[in-house]
């Protein structure tokens, strides 16, 4: 089997891993390069099956830049993907809001990202391919269409917008999402961005999908907890799993 398209799973997303028939399961540690996850919410699982009928590669967590690990390690799955024969990329996280209207429950598809991690993974990059990458449409046009359908097929309240990135593993202050508002970001998160990158330097087409699990600092008068996230995650996780098997499902007739 050759994975038709990749799949990777954070913070909200575990649920979609049981819609998967599986031909093979690996657990990252048993993977020579991968990191091991250490983050609550992300199981550290390779597993290689039929999501919707199409052959997909399902990576089920991810590690972060703020576990210690470097950005040239925390992408390297996604060029295993790729060396896989992955040509078609879903990244998903789990963010915190900054758009006024968005709530809990609801859901983002990536649009464009922001970059303010201080990094770049493609810094001292040795593949043979040029490190100048175009951004320009970073998440295809024709495959955010089909996430949007997707979504509302499954009755998911759903959204595009501008996911920003930063290192964490903090949480923002409410003077940082101030400024990351008029910057115009409408979510916020810890990872994603560094994958969209490497994805594109491999030539795979990415589509991008935030779960809304919470308010970003300021928005809301209750603290923000890592919790309040798994919470939010496991209270949309089949809901999830429905746009996420209708968006694969959707990929392959066009892009065989």
């Amino acid at each position: 089997m050759r994975p038709e398209v990749g799949v990777v799973l954070g913070s909200g997303f575990r649920a979609v891993e049981q819609g998967i028939e599986a031909e093979a399961v690996l657990p990252y540690d048993r993977i020579p390069g991968f990191c091991q996850t250490g983050v609550v919410g992300h199981a550290g699982r390779l597993s290689l099956g039929r999501l919707g009928g199409v052959p997909t590669l399902l990576l089920a967590g991810r590690a972060h830049f703020y576990e210690g690990y470097s950005l040239e390690r925390v992408t390297f799955p996604v060029r295993v993907a790729a060396e896989l024969g992955v040509r078609v990329l879903l990244l998903t996280n789990a963010a915190g809001g900054i758009n006024q209207r968005y709530r809990p429950g609801h859901f983002m598809i990536l649009r464009d990202h922001i970059n303010l991690m201080g990094l770049n993974p493609l810094c001292g990059c040795a593949d043979s391919r040029s490190p100048f990458v175009d951004l320009t449409e970073a998440y295809d046009p024709e495959l955010r269409r089909r996430l949007r359908t997707a979504a509302r097929q499954a009755g998911a309240p759903i959204h595009a917008g501008v996911y920003l990135a930063v290192a964490g593993p903090s949480y923002e202050t409410p003077a940082e999402i101030r400024a990351f508002a008029r910057l115009g970001a409408d979510a916020v998160g810890m990872s994603t961005v560094p994958e969209t990158i490497v994805a594109r330097h491999c030539g795979l087409r990415v589509a991008g999908l935030s779960a809304i699990t919470n308010l970003a600092a300021g928005r809301s008068p209750t603290p923000i907890s890592h919790e309040e996230v798994l919470v939010a995650g496991r209270a949309t996780g089949e809901l999830a799993g429905r746009i996420i098997a209708g968006f694969v499902r959707r990929c392959v007739p066009s892009d065989r």
